[in-house]
């Protein structure tokens, strides 16, 4: 039996959570803030037509703007609605309701991936039970020389030591720290991680 995330724990206490978070992103779309820094990150690292999985996909900003770019793109997400808006938004990608922690399971066992992104603050939800777990999947199913990209907060009770060590223990290898989707660098006191992984 998996634990649930905190996102599952949230859905259940407030149901009306997903459409607020829906909402939150079409109001920044609308008042014209830049919602895409992340997947122009991703998009500058790997090669025109690479397979991205987009890993805790929300409501689809980034994979869409991926799959727009030439990728080609999964979206997995464990929320059904986050889902459904996703697939509204392009209808192009592969979107997947599913659990990280199932990864293998939810995916086609032969998918490998030249990246993959997680951000959003996905790793914080998890349930810590299960962060590992998560992160060796990520390492499952990277094709050779593909890379991770995680990004998360801090305060959201993960510190950034433990997710390095649970990283290196799923068999991954930090091969960048930065403080922001921009690249500045990482110091001990940023409060934002954005950490390149590979296979160790």
């Amino acid at each position: 039996m998996v634990d649930k995330s905190l996102w599952q724990l949230k859905i259940e206490q407030d149901p009306s959570h997903s459409q607020w978070y829906i909402q939150r992103f079409e109001t920044m779309r609308a008042n014209g803030q830049d919602l895409w820094g992340e997947a122009r990150m991703i998009d500058a690292m790997v090669q025109r037509g690479s397979r991205i999985l987009d890993a805790g996909a929300g409501a689809g900003r980034i994979g869409d703007y991926l799959q727009r770019a030439g990728h080609t793109v999964t979206g997995v997400d464990i929320d059904p609605a986050l889902v459904e808006a996703s697939q509204a938004l392009n209808p192009d990608v592969t979107w997947l309701q599913g659990d990280l922690t199932l990864l293998p399971e939810v995916l086609d066992v032969s998918a490998q991936f030249d990246a993959i992104v997680c951000a959003g603050n996905v790793v914080g939800f998890l349930a810590p039970s299960t962060r590992t777990r998560v992160l060796a999947n990520f390492a499952s199913v990277l094709a050779e020389g593909g890379r991770a990209v995680v990004g998360f907060g801090a305060g959201r009770g993960y510190s950034f030591d433990d997710f390095f060590a649970d990283a290196e223990h799923a068999g991954l290898q930090v091969q960048g720290k930065f403080s922001t989707w921009e690249l500045h660098p990482f110091a001990e006191d940023s409060t934002f991680l954005v950490a390149v992984l590979a296979k160790a």
